[in-house]
């Protein structure tokens, strides 16, 4: 039996991606094996996010040519789709293969055991415009699934490499997005992420529908118990979307929606396309559609140009935000963006000071969230057993996305707990387990 290794750079997308290649090696009879064993076949989905990005991928693939010099090693993702050259200029490397036809991964690999000859598959990502279809029916993770609905972005954002290496908007069909969520049901899954590049931005390129049409759609998906958006823009929440989110008893308390800066003149700089105040009013009216929502953010610390004055008035706004956590990164060059170009780099050591600060105001944010829960009862698929020294602990999240480690046995795994929060924490709260609903009859179909 032929064997195949996979190792995966990057984001969540990569990740829904690998699951689909490895369906297709899969229907073709091959066994998968861990990345550090000897395999026939190496795949590496790659990421070119950062400069780091592009170094890490070119290690691991360089890694897979050492550990079995015989095997095919194929690249795909995003350094792929941007830097097909340099990679098929190390010696090794027999496929290369970007962010689109992934589908015929197969032909290609059976077409290289025969000759043996390199392959670039690569074409030009920015004339694409049809999304491509590749079906996840399964997750290692028993109790969330993937629903990938979009792919590409239009934004052009000056920091952002991304519509280079995965092209322009363009969104799933909704009939196969609500197909593939009853798969997924039937399949025994309880939520669902729905996922993508620009993933808000999804229905943008379909006449007469929109995301808000399709999480009306996926709320009458029966035995679905949870629908989460993994990230959507401030301008993408529309009206129709709050009403959803407002009328809707699958869809989580949980938004991510990125800020990146709270100063208006670095947001110009950036390219985003709103002023705080937008931001700030949007993020007013998601609360009040979904009273106790968390929402989580993302954070570019030290962009270009950035002064002191202009992060102190981003910390404050982000105080003012109430975010339940934030994700901070410094500022990294990413050679061919604007914002890689720009003159007024800042120095790394007053970017990483001023990351230390809010990770300390995204930790004050958390434990703040969380406490306002403390003594209530709160929804909790269990994920796996808690990694801790005490044993006999689960932990899964709740809807409102707060970790909670609560005594149990791994038999709850999947299933829907109610659990009281106990213990406020930053990373993880603690519960002690008040019910656990019996399974819904759609798994067993």
């Amino acid at each position: 039996m032929s064997t195949v290794g996979f190792h995966t750079l990057g984001c969540k997308v990569n990740f829904y991606d690998t699951e689909a290649i490895w369906q297709m090696f899969k229907h073709e009879g091959y066994e998968q094996v861990d990345f550090e064993q000897t395999a026939d076949v190496y795949v590496i989905n790659t990421c070119t996010v950062t400069n780091t990005g592009d170094k890490k991928s070119r290690q691991m693939i360089r890694r897979a040519i050492r550990r079995n010099p015989d095997a095919i090693i194929a690249v795909t993702g995003c350094y792929a789709q941007t830097s097909p050259a340099e990679i098929l200029a190390i010696p090794g490397v027999d496929l290369v293969i970007g962010t689109q036809d992934r589908d015929k991964i197969m032909t290609y690999v059976n077409e290289i055991k025969s000759k043996r000859e390199p392959i670039n598959a690569v074409r030009n990502i920015m004339k694409t415009r049809q999304f491509e279809e590749l079906d996840v029916p399964d997750f290692a993770d028993r109790t969330r699934a993937f629903l990938k609905i979009q792919e590409g972005c239009n934004n052009f954002c000056t920091f952002c490499i991304i519509p280079w290496s995965r092209g322009l908007m363009r969104s799933r069909e909704p009939e196969s997005v609500i197909k593939q969520a009853r798969m997924l049901v039937a399949a025994g899954y309880q939520e669902i992420v729905l996922t993508g590049i620009h993933t808000g931005g999804y229905g943008e390129d379909i006449e007469g529908y929109s995301l808000a049409k399709l999480l009306r759609d996926l709320d009458k998906v029966e035995g679905l118990k949870r629908i989460r958006i993994s990230s959507i823009e401030a301008s993408q929440i529309t009206d129709e979307v709050l009403e959803v989110l407002a009328s809707s008893d699958k869809m989580c308390r949980h938004l991510h929606v990125p800020l990146q800066a709270g100063n208006d003149t670095v947001l110009g700089r950036m390219r985003r396309k709103y002023t705080t105040e937008e931001f700030g009013n949007k993020i007013k009216a998601i609360h009040k559609a979904m009273p106790d929502v968390a929402i989580t953010t993302d954070i570019i610390v030290g962009f270009p140009g950035e002064t002191d004055e202009m992060f102190r008035e981003g910390f404050e706004f982000m105080k003012e935000m109430r975010f339940s956590e934030m994700h901070v990164f410094p500022y990294s060059q990413r050679t061919g963006t604007p914002a890689a170009r720009m003159t007024d780099q800042i120095d790394e050591e007053v970017k990483n000071e001023r990351v230390h600060q809010l990770i300390d105001l995204s930790e004050q944010m958390q434990l703040a969230y969380a406490e306002k829960f403390v003594g209530e009862t709160l929804e909790v698929i269990p994920e796996r057993a808690h990694k801790g020294d005490e044993a006999g602990l689960v932990m899964g999240y709740t809807d409102n996305y707060i970790q909670l480690v609560f005594p149990g046995s791994e038999d709850l795994i999947g299933h829907v707990c109610q659990v009281k929060l106990t213990v406020a924490g930053v990373n993880e709260c603690k519960g002690e387990l008040v019910s656990v609903a019996k399974l819904a009859k759609a798994a067993s179909n």
